[in-house]
């Protein structure tokens, strides 16, 4: 049997959500989106995130979005949005939610509602907080989450809905529900491209989620070309010429880069965690003063190699001058 090609769901979550976050509040926790006043516009605050997800030495980071909003009371409040997207659930989920909240809140000083989807296969792992109390003192956080997987019971409201977002649950769902039955995921796909036709959205948002359809959802090349061409007759018979040849080349051209875009941060991700790994092991070695010193050299080294070298030479170094001394020549 043919294999659709490897799935990627964390970059098209990526792009939904900068696309249309106030229509994935409004189907997937309405009470927030309720609350925002959507005339002041809000503002995604991708470096200030960037920051705490360098400082936080804890576990692995996946593609989370900090949004800045206005409440209907006229409050500034910050939104953590983290879109769990492993195929395993995480056990660090709830610690990581935790560290950002606080770590957001300690550097910037502002509230911080935390927001988890849980985009699992596992029915059973539904966290919700984090914390402890010891001696009448008491720590942690309690984060509404929302379970996709409970989705598939309410397929037939999805199907109907008005909501460009509900097409991204139904495509993840899907992407899920086929993987490595090409046949099966062919015809989720083309019912999903159907539906776009008669839900009454204009072409941009028709294209624009096409586009994410044929991201989640991936196929063998001759059951792609089979679909283009459903989707052409469909197009022919329902009188909208909407993914033409050019739109579908620039579509293809889209994810292309977006899986390259997604390579290179998976890249720079697997860098950071190795410069951080020897940041801790040169302050638990030679102490604070040396990682202060370290951390600036280690920055500048973009080459996993190198960095793999300057562990094993980190290893056999009992003197932190020596240590600096090879940092300082492998950072040029």
């Amino acid at each position: 049997m043919t294999e659709s090609p490897s799935d990627d769901y964390d970059s098209p979550w990526k792009e939904a959500l900068e696309r249309y976050l106030p229509d994935f509040l409004a189907l997937l926790f309405p009470q927030v989106h309720a609350g925002i006043d959507w005339s002041q516009g809000y503002e995604f605050l991708d470096k200030e995130l960037q920051q705490v997800v360098r400082d936080a030495e804890l576990g692995r980071r996946l593609a989370d979005k900090l949004v800045r909003v206005v409440d209907t009371d006229g409050q500034e409040d910050w939104l953590l949005i983290h879109i769990e997207v492993q195929g395993d659930p995480d056990a660090d989920l709830s610690e990581r939610l935790f560290v950002y909240n606080y770590r957001i809140y300690d550097r910037h000083r502002r509230p911080v509602v935390s927001l988890a989807v849980l985009a699992d296969e596992r029915a059973d792992w539904r966290p919700d907080h984090f914390g402890w109390q010891r001696w009448g003192c008491e720590v942690g956080i309690r984060f509404p989450g929302v379970k996709l997987l409970d989705y598939r019971a309410r397929w037939a409201e999805l199907d109907v809905s008005a909501n460009p977002f509900a097409v991204v649950v139904q495509a993840h769902l899907k992407t899920q529900e086929t993987r490595r039955l090409p046949e099966e995921r062919y015809r989720a796909k083309l019912a999903l491209a159907k539906s776009l036709y008669r839900r009454g959205w204009g072409r941009d948002d028709v294209l624009e989620l096409f586009r994410f359809i044929d991201w989640m959802l991936r196929l063998p090349e001759d059951l792609e070309e089979q679909l283009w061409s459903e989707i052409q007759t469909y197009e022919t018979v329902e009188h909208m010429p909407y993914v033409t040849s050019v739109e579908r080349i620039g579509i293809r051209k889209g994810i292309q880069q977006g899986i390259q875009q997604g390579i290179q941060q998976g890249i720079q991700q697997g860098l950071q965690r190795e410069r951080l790994l020897l940041l801790r092991q040169t302050r638990k070695r030679f102490g604070a003063e040396a990682g202060e010193q370290s951390a600036p050299l280690l920055d500048r080294i973009d080459n996993a190699q190198v960095l793999e070298d300057l562990a094993e030479t980190l290893l056999d170094s009992t003197d932190g001058a020596a240590w600096l001394q090879a940092l300082t020549q492998a950072a040029g």
